[in-house]
């Protein structure tokens, strides 16, 4: 990650909303390609079409030789699952998607859950309540307030519940490169960290397990998974902080120019 801390300008903003609206318009269309029977690899040859088409490309395919163009984590994975032709969606399975796209050399980066079918009572209540801490972390985002403020809520919030926060991934910006410092931690000191300030970009991205926050990665040297095989879920977004507040650039507008 590159050290320098960068605010962007104008044009730089505009950029990076048109590469976030085609990534999240992704997320959303392939919500109704979430059933039984599919592989991941489908679904990851899916996004890519539909990125394509609308005049992105996908940022995963190549970035430290990640061979696909979506990661999609299912069930015990925390995050960067390798789509698979062998990796077949069934009923009671829950997963994540995440698409990062590049639109005019600028990055967008967003996750979401998805279930198929019916599933079970505590995945349903995992999955609530990382979405839970996501309504609560996101009214830290505002200028002058400290970036370990985020993970300090979200931690305050899940951790009574019983669930734990992944403490060995982070959020990072987003701009011309994939990721730039600084990390944004998922769990932290409350008033610790860098001040957030006006046209700052990142992403937030906790990853929340049932049970203990371990993890370990596979031989591929990109799947992560929870170390007592327990479920595990993720919502993330790229926001932009503004005079008042901040923008979620997740805000799709059906109206644009993405085609079906």
């Amino acid at each position: 990650m590159e050290e320098k801390i960068i605010i962007k300008t104008p044009e730089q903003i505009a950029g990076i909303r048109k590469a976030s609206l085609l990534t999240a318009r992704t997320l959303d269309m392939i919500w109704k390609y979430v059933k039984p029977w599919i592989s991941t690899l489908e679904l990851d040859n899916i996004c890519n079409e539909f990125i394509l088409k609308n005049g992105g490309t996908s940022a995963c395919i190549g970035y430290h030789w990640f061979p696909k163009y979506t990661c999609i984590s299912l069930n015990d994975t925390i995050c960067h699952w390798i789509p698979d032709e062998g990796e077949i969606l069934k009923e009671s399975d829950i997963l994540n998607i995440d698409v990062t796209s590049i639109v005019d050399w600028y990055f967008w980066d967003a996750s979401r859950m998805y279930t198929v079918w019916e599933i079970s009572v505590k995945a349903d209540k995992l999955i609530k309540a990382a979405h839970e801490a996501w309504k609560i972390w996101i009214e830290q985002i505002k200028p002058w307030n400290y970036f370990g403020n985020i993970g300090y809520e979200i931690a305050k919030y899940v951790e009574p519940l019983g669930y734990s926060v992944v403490m060995d991934y982070t959020g990072h910006w987003v701009w011309v490169a994939f990721h730039e410092a600084p990390h944004v931690f998922h769990k932290a000191k409350k008033n610790s960290g860098e001040i957030m300030e006006v046209w700052m970009i990142f992403t937030v991205e906790p990853m929340i397990n049932i049970w203990k926050h371990q993890c370990k990665v596979l031989n591929d040297n990109w799947t992560v998974k929870t170390k007592d095989w327990s479920l595990s879920a993720q919502w993330e977004h790229t926001i932009l902080v503004t005079e008042t507040g901040y923008e979620i650039l997740t805000k799709t507008d059906k109206d644009f120019w993405f085609k079906y």
